[in-house]
């Protein structure tokens, strides 16, 4: 049998980030952790009552900031300390600790905000024109009508941990509790556990063995649907009373404002794509098909690569030249910021027992930013780790040039930057080789990892998370049969006839921590929206292009998604730069057909 994944003791210190230049140890969190709750003390005893003038906002601000930079490092330093290793029962006493304690600590804020808007609204605009926080109060003026009583605000900042306890219980269910049998391929046992099946198996080009894997996990998560369900159930109706609540006409339209996005821009994204897009996936998936001999596509076939026999592998330290060379466009600057990513250990590179799944980049204000990855050696992995790069490029750039109240970019922008990388990682390789199978590898990993991870995997969970809002609008409550209906009838309704949608494809609602926080699935095809439009300005323009991009990076959450498109030259009020995108998809899987007939007729 296979002996499936080490213990994070047993990791090399090299593949693991160092979080010192957070914390250098559990102690000093928890002694931050008791500053900060006796700081938040002692601010709403200067300040709670007081905010009635422009004077004393103008003071008090800085304060909260600087208070605001300390939750923003615990809680980072919390997650990533978890993430890593789920098992680990120090983590998990640090993360349950900040959670009970940001309750405390955001009930005695709560006054800052409400105070702020019990203001008139030329007091208001004095304050934007005044102080360095214009788009932070600009926001919040707009969120006036909205806003409830003080004790209300303080009440429901007491309850926020447990509006999060629904995020928790779905991690733990399904990092610790699931129990996913071995399965059995040509007389060899394999292990299971989600981090093997999403990083090994989902993509493995033997088919008996890729289809047998989702059996074996979708049975595993079958088990505990029910339970799931309730869970998520929970967290949607919290939100639907909370929209209520604020006097919101529906859920969507609430986690919509934070985001500044339009219900027109929101739906355009899923409308156009869920009928413009899925046609030129069918024929991918038709093409796919055609390439593996298999008689029937099923949906667990959809993530294998148009050729297997081609996947280059590659090392950690290889990675870095094909990174620095796709990215150098950016110029030293940013440059610089990648080689320190590598060199001071701000990248957690290691497979272990007890990780998390996926891949994310956390930017805590305080320090710098850190990559969480699992590094199986596929030189796909260069795509997922520019993505990430992308993310600690507009971070550090944001954060070096705007205040912490101004330095987060809206959800909407936010994965423009990482797929932006993306493309630059596919521009640069296009270069490297005229080669029709590295070519069609090149094409291959960019339809199955930039567009279908973010255009069709992602944009199908928002799909199906409107169609659940729309549902708890009604006032329904939400069941596991109820969500598997969804996302069974979201997948038909995309790939159509090309497709067999297999048994345990229903379930793949219980895979999405996503759907934890907003509205953030349909985000990613925004953002790639975005970036394959200034990929293509960078590639035909060059530095005019680039330095858009920059300032464009720099600008950070001091202005709305819309304003900051427009600074990098992409109008995205309209559906031009979407269609765009999509043509540009269609064009790609045009060039895989006809590298793929090439390459046949030499191998004939």
């Amino acid at each position: 049998m296979s002996q499936g994944l080490p213990l994070r003791k047993d990791i090399p210190e090299q593949e693991k980030w160092d979080l010192s230049d957070l914390f250098v140890s559990d102690e000093a969190f928890y002694q931050t952790l008791n500053d900060v709750l006796e700081t938040t003390e002692q601010f709403k005893d200067r300040y709670s009552g007081q905010l009635e003038t422009v004077e004393n906002v103008k003071a008090a601000l800085p304060e909260l900031s600087e208070i605001l930079i300390q939750i923003d490092r615990l809680g980072n330093f919390a997650e990533m300390r978890y993430s890593v290793d789920t098992t680990d029962e120090a983590g998990q006493k640090l993360s349950a600790k900040l959670s009970t304690s940001y309750g405390k600590i955001a009930s005695r804020l709560a006054f800052v905000e409400s105070e702020i808007l019990a203001l008139s609204d030329d007091q208001l605009d004095q304050l934007i024109a005044e102080t360095p926080y214009p788009h932070y109060l600009k926001k919040l003026k707009k969120r006036k009508p909205h806003q409830l009583s003080y004790e209300v605000e303080k009440t429901l900042a007491a309850l926020s941990p447990t509006f999060s306890a629904a995020y928790d219980m779905y991690g733990i269910t399904k990092m610790l509790d699931i129990h996913f049998e071995a399965f059995e391929v040509d007389e060899q046992q394999y292990p299971l556990d989600y981090a093997t099946f999403e990083n090994e198996y989902e993509d493995n080009p033997n088919t008996e063995f890729r289809r047998k894997s989702f059996r074996f996990f979708s049975d595993a998560l079958r088990k505990y649907q029910n339970t799931t369900a309730a869970i998520y159930n929970a967290h949607v109706q919290q939100e639907k009373i909370e929209a209520d609540l604020r006097g919101y006409d529906s859920v969507i339209d609430y986690l919509l404002e934070e985001q500044e996005v339009t219900r027109e821009m929101y739906d355009r994204q899923i409308d156009v794509i869920m009928s413009e897009l899925a046609p030129i996936m069918q024929r991918y998936a038709t093409l796919l098909k055609e390439v593996h001999g298999l008689e029937k596509m099923k949906f667990e076939d959809l993530k294998v690569s148009i050729d297997p026999s081609y996947e280059p592998e590659i090392s950690v330290e290889d990675s870095k030249q094909y990174i620095f060379n796709a990215l150098k466009v950016l110029g030293d600057d940013y440059l610089q910021m990648v080689q320190d990513a590598y060199e001071d250990r701000w990248i957690d590179f290691a497979q272990n027992k007890g990780k998390e799944t996926g891949a994310y980049c956390a930017s805590p204000f305080a320090s710098h930013s850190f990559v969480f990855i699992s590094w199986t050696g596929k030189m796909n992995e260069t795509f997922v780790l520019a993505h990430e790069l992308g993310h600690a490029g507009h971070f550090n750039l944001a954060q070096s040039h705007q205040n912490f109240l101004e330095s987060e970019a809206s959800m909407y922008f936010v994965e423009a930057p990482s797929t932006m990388n993306e493309m630059l990682m596919s521009n640069y390789l296009f270069e490297t080789s005229d080669d029709p199978k590295f070519k069609r590898w090149v094409i291959g990993s960019i339809i199955s990892r930039t567009y279908y991870h973010n255009m069709v995997t992602h944009l199908l969970e928002a799909t199906y998370q409107r169609e659940v809002y729309r549902l708890v609008d009604q006032g329904e409550s939400l069941t596991a049969s109820t969500l598997n209906e969804i996302t069974r009838k979201v997948y038909q309704d995309f790939f159509g006839d090309a497709v067999e949608i297999s048994d345990g494809a229903e379930l793949t609602w219980m895979r999405q921590p996503h759907y934890y926080m907003g509205l953030y699935s349909y985000t990613y095809s925004a953002g790639l929206t975005i970036g394959t439009v200034m990929s293509q300005r960078i590639k035909n323009e060059g530095k005019p292009a680039v330095e858009d991009w920059l300032n464009t990076l720099k600008a950070g959450g001091s202005m709305s998604p819309v304003d900051l498109a427009k600074t990098a030259g992409i109008d995205i009020t309209t559906d031009a730069p979407l269609r765009e995108t999509i043509s540009y998809i269609g064009s790609l899987v045009d060039e895989l057909e006809v590298l793929t007939k090439e390459i046949e007729q030499e191998n004939n």
